[in-house]
């Protein structure tokens, strides 16, 4: 079992559509904002792995939409580690409300890659020390 992380995010009314819904495309940025709030617990951050030569594009997204999110409800996005990075890094999503109904499960698989090259590489050791610590 994989460290996982549980963030808050209220939903903003510009991502909503005239009936106070979610629209689905803003699911994919509540994914990053969770991703990205994983990584920061580890002690990892996107902007620190750019200066080291490593990009990390999603190449793989899947979402299962249960229930509609609404303006103003604040949701949780739970993050989970799937298994060990290898040249890729998977990820877990489930989005929940305050009454803890499953809004959204989903699923990110993205690239380890080398800036100067283009080409995928394997999840640097550093990466792999932090995953292992927790």
């Amino acid at each position: 079992m994989f460290f996982f992380d549980e963030i808050p995010i209220r939903v903003r009314y510009g991502e909503t559509d005239q009936m106070g819904v979610v629209h689905h495309g803003n699911y994919a940025l509540y994914l990053e904002i969770g991703r990205t709030e994983w990584l920061r617990k580890m002690g990892l951050s996107y902007n620190e792995m750019e200066k080291s030569g490593v990009m990390l594009p999603v190449i793989s997204m899947s979402l299962n939409y249960k229930k509609s999110a609404l303006y103003d409800e604040v949701i949780k996005v739970k993050t989970q580690l799937k298994k060990t990075p290898s040249v890729k890094i998977e990820f877990d999503y489930e989005i929940t409300n305050a009454a803890g109904d499953v809004l959204v499960t989903a699923n990110t698989v993205l690239a380890f890659i080398d800036m100067n090259s283009k080409r995928p590489m394997k999840c640097p050791d550093y990466i792999l020390k932090k995953i292992e610590l927790f």
